[in-house]
């Protein structure tokens, strides 16, 4: 159970999700930028929900 929870939290399982298949340099970089924006968008909608409660 630790080391499941200590691979999660180092995202093994997740790059190994992603190295099942080659990805192109041009669809990695379009992934990173669409990850990139959710997760400033999350933080932003984190950020404005916490200042509303405040």
């Amino acid at each position: 159970r630790a080391l499941k929870k200590k691979l999660q939290r180092e995202g093994v399982f997740r790059e190994m999700k992603l190295r099942q298949h080659f990805e192109k340099p041009s669809e990695k970089r379009a992934r990173e930028r669409a990850e990139a924006i959710r997760r400033f968008r999350k933080l932003a909608r984190k950020k404005a929900q916490r200042e509303g409660l405040l």
